[in-house]
């Protein structure tokens, strides 16, 4: 079975929503739409206070290269602008709608009926990928139309569509693998024009065999697209990890997956690049999973962006009476929410709720050197030695252990017995070391 060689866990599965087919959750009486929800700058607001929206209009535009256009997900007014609280804790602008009668705006086509050709040109799609935000969903939320536009000197020969949804306890891609499978295939055609790429490689993790069952079918009437079961280990969704596992080529320290020829994308963006392409319909929804052994209801939501997460908890049964924490994100690499009133993103893949007494952090001690860290870190580096250095405020050498390798998939954090807080201080001196990094760039 294909999987990638270097490290990794397998952290108990508890993929409790696999079975729960994807709900349409009512649209909010009020969105909360921030204009930083992709990797890059912020977006410029458009609107002002009083102004009507129409649900897929513009709202926000994209601010520089790396930036994403932001629409509205809902019609309505717009109430105001003002900062609120993200899932990382900080105040961020947001454009505050009160909402009305769902009307789309013109020339969107938000029917489910399927549109299999593809007429428009590569350059065509990337602009249309473009101007309606399209982002990576697999979590970095990088905008799509970046990754098709391939820096002058490389070459891209296979495109490959992420499956894998290794983090415990989520499920939206694999709902959405089983429910748009045939959208994801004709998504998965339009990424390969925009690419000029003939080949195209579906990974997905072998805990789901209905969802590689139900691709493999359909990918028959597709040209170049073939569907690939991996060995079920975190972190195989990680681009570096996908690739070695897939085509056994690997992505040199420091440099992007192009490097290999190959350009990664989740299967939610592939959705979302089928309907921007063939629908023009901007990205204002995605699926979430909330889950959790807190989660009364383990549910799958096709949700509008910037809907209060609370929504989606009470659509889900409501509060626990023992919750204790509520993660955006999976257990492994997703952030813990200061209030449940903070807004779906387009990068929130699941809420999951867990109970106080497994949410509690262990008791540190001392590092007992029996080099777990080591064994398990996909990326080769020494956990121990980055979080002693980052402690010790020595970034320098902490740069040269490439501490900016670390891909944050929390592998050592998991598996270390002294309950050491590797993760939080890597984090740390990742952040310090950019900052040197782009301090010396601008020298």
């Amino acid at each position: 079975m294909k999987t990638f060689k270097a490290g990794g866990v397998h952290p108990p599965e508890n993929k409790f929503s696999a079975d729960a087919a994807i709900e349409i959750l009512p649209i909010p009486k009020r969105a909360y739409v921030l204009t930083s929800q992709h990797l890059g700058i912020p977006a410029t607001i458009l609107v002002k206070r009083g102004d009507d929206v129409k649900t897929g209009q513009l709202i926000a535009k994209s601010s520089g290269f790396i930036s994403a256009n932001i629409h509205s997900p809902v019609t309505g007014k717009v109430f105001k602008i003002e900062d609120v609280i993200d899932q990382s804790g900080y105040k961020r602008p947001a454009i505050i709608i009160d909402t009305t009668e769902d009307i789309w705006e013109d020339g969107i086509e938000p029917s489910d009926k399927i549109e299999r050709e593809i007429t428009l040109s590569r350059e065509e799609i990337i602009k249309r990928i473009n101007e309606l935000g399209v982002v990576g969903l697999g979590g970095a939320t990088f905008p799509t139309h970046i990754k098709m536009m391939i820096p002058e000197g490389k070459n891209a020969e296979l495109l490959i569509i992420n499956g894998v949804e290794c983090e415990p306890y989520l499920t939206s891609d694999h709902r959405l693998m089983l429910e748009k499978g045939e959208q994801i295939l004709i998504g998965t055609a339009i990424l390969m024009k925009a690419l000029g790429v003939s080949k195209a490689m579906i990974g997905i993790e072998n805990n789901k065999p209905d969802a590689i069952a139900h691709l493999s079918i359909l990918s028959e009437g597709f040209k170049g697209i073939s569907v690939h079961a991996l060995k079920v280990k975190y972190p195989q969704g990680g681009e570096k990890q996908l690739i070695k596992a897939l085509t056994g080529r690997e992505v040199p320290s420091g440099k992007l997956p192009i490097e290999t020829g190959c350009v990664v994308n989740n299967v939610g963006t592939a959705f979302a690049v089928y309907e921007a392409v063939q629908k023009r319909k901007p990205l204002i929804e995605r699926v979430v999973t909330v889950t959790g052994k807190a989660a009364k209801k383990p549910s799958n939501f096709m949700v509008r962006i910037g809907t209060p997460i609370s929504e989606l908890i009470e659509k889900a049964g409501g509060i626990h009476e023992n919750l204790g924490k509520v993660i955006s994100g999976g257990p492994m690499m997703g952030k813990a929410l200061t209030s449940p009133e903070v807004p779906v993103l387009k990068g929130t893949s699941g809420i999951l709720l867990m109970l106080k007494e497994e949410s509690a952090r262990e008791k540190i001690s001392n590092c007992i050197r029996c080099a777990k860290c080591i064994s398990v870190c996909p990326m080769g580096l020494e956990p121990y030695l980055l979080e002693k250095l980052t402690f010790i405020e020595n970034y320098e050498q902490a740069e040269s252990q490439r501490i900016l390798d670390c891909m944050e998939c929390g592998s050592c954090h998991y598996t270390c017995p002294a309950g050491r807080p590797l993760l939080d201080y890597i984090r740390l001196g990742k952040s310090k070391v950019s900052f040197l990094v782009r301090n010396r760039k601008k020298q």
